[in-house]
């Protein structure tokens, strides 16, 4: 058998009887962020560390903003500020910040700052304190003990929720209550486990995949076939949100939030709606086995110095989330059976996956590799997922020229392109009409 999370949107059907104790709970997660985020930059500008979760749980435990929430409750707290401080540290871009304090301002209609407030905050429950009721699709969750003490209020959150009718919603793992600011409510986000039979590959073939900027994915099929999965909504997005939030008054304010939560469920929804299509079209030719190009150390230079791109060029480079990609890819490709394995990519755009020589400038432009030795030209991008696809750095490998002398390079200079559509995800290019962001 095999375990897998799923994460299921739920509606709160008596928000108006519970919105004002998720209210209270959300700004307590908030205040619980900024003391532990204070603590934090206190200790790394006292001793140059940046304290884990563990140790701010023992330094913060008897906090009183620690029993604003569930002990377990308050612990996901400050996981998640250890994780932000922890990828900050390990960024190698310049421009990065460490996590700022959770606080929204409001401005007079002469821009003056009038008051602030801590936001709500997504608040997560595990299995200590969440009591579930199958038969009547119903939460318990549990108060923290401030909250428990007020005269005539009940000890536990009582929720009723409702999911799409095809969503059964069993062993129940965790609760996050997600306060959506456009709908000026609340929603449950339910997590899980289910195990599943262990599914059967869908073939003996392989895939390769080269990551890339341009385009963001491409993939070479060992039955002959390539595909383009151009990223061009990704970098619109990720020129117009930072422009639109730099107009804002306050990095931290309500707007500023709304284009941030924006922008991140438009990446994500394009990483999984890209993973989903990747992963139906292996099944289709069956593939058993997928290759991705390891693009660790890819942002630093021989020196380990951040490399410099230009503006727009760091802007795409900086922004270039592969590892989450590759994350989401390799979780949906397991539940169908393939396995996902990241390959050394050294030389793959620089070699000719037909005849095997390497010359870096056989890549004459962007996309267009020509080989000077087999006279053979095709797309660079799909040269470098064939030849990620073959692993030709395995050392026990053979050479890409012994495989076949005389196979066909025409569908390495023709591939399918698919473009990202908001509304129906990846589409053949002819198919696609409107590519406005």
């Amino acid at each position: 058998m095999l375990e897998v999370h799923r994460t299921h949107r739920a509606t709160i059907c008596n928000h108006s009887q519970v919105a004002e104790s998720l209210d209270h709970h959300g700004w307590a997660a908030s205040k619980l962020w900024n003391v532990a985020n204070y603590y934090s930059r206190e200790q790394w500008e006292e001793t140059g560390e940046i304290p884990d979760h563990e140790v701010l749980k023992d330094e913060l435990k008897t906090h009183p903003k620690y029993k604003g929430l569930h002990s377990q409750s308050s612990q996901r707290v400050l996981e998640e500020l250890a994780e932000a401080f922890n990828s900050w540290y390990s960024s190698d871009d310049n421009r990065d910040n460490p996590p700022g304090y959770r606080k929204r301002n409001y401005y007079d209609a002469e821009g003056r700052r009038v008051h602030e407030e801590h936001p709500r905050s997504t608040v997560t429950w595990k299995q200590n304190g969440i009591r579930h009721d199958t038969k009547h699709n119903r939460v318990r969750l549990s108060k923290g003990k401030l909250h428990k003490d007020y005269p005539r209020q009940r000890d536990c959150i009582l929720i009723e929720y409702e999911t799409r009718p095809d969503v059964t919603v069993e062993t129940l793992q965790q609760v996050r209550a997600v306060y959506d600011d456009t709908k000026e409510r609340w929603e449950l986000h339910l997590v899980c486990k289910d195990e599943i039979e262990t599914p059967t590959t869908p073939g003996d073939e392989t895939a390769g995949i080269d990551l890339g900027i341009s385009n963001f994915a491409t993939v070479a099929y060992s039955t002959e076939d390539a595909n383009l999965y151009p990223g061009n909504r990704l970098k619109q997005d990720g020129y117009y949100f930072p422009k639109e939030i730099a107009k804002c008054n306050d990095s931290s304010g309500e707007r500023a939030t709304r284009l941030h939560h924006k922008w991140s469920e438009r990446r994500t929804h394009f990483f999984h709606s890209l993973a989903k299509h990747i992963v139906h079209r292996c099944v289709e030719k069956g593939v058993g086995r997928i290759t991705v190009g390891d693009l660790e150390g890819v942002r630093e230079d021989e020196d380990g110095d951040s490399k410099n791109w230009g503006r727009h060029g760091n802007l795409d480079l900086h922004g270039w989330a592969f590892d989450r990609f590759t994350d989401i890819l390799a979780y949906k490709a397991k539940v169908r059976g393939i396995e996902v394995v990241e390959v050394d990519e050294q030389d793959t755009s620089k070699t000719c996956c037909v005849c095997g020589r390497e010359d870096e400038k056989q890549r004459v432009e962007r996309g267009l590799y020509v080989c000077e030795s087999c006279d053979a030209a095709f797309n660079a991008d799909v040269n470098g997922a064939e030849n990620i696809r073959l692993d030709i750095n395995e050392s026990n490998s053979e050479s890409p020229a012994s495989l076949d002398g005389d196979r066909s390079t025409g569908w390495l200079a023709q591939p399918a392109v698919y473009l990202y559509d908001l509304s129906w995800g990846f589409q053949p290019q002819r198919e696609v009409v409107d590519c406005k962001p």
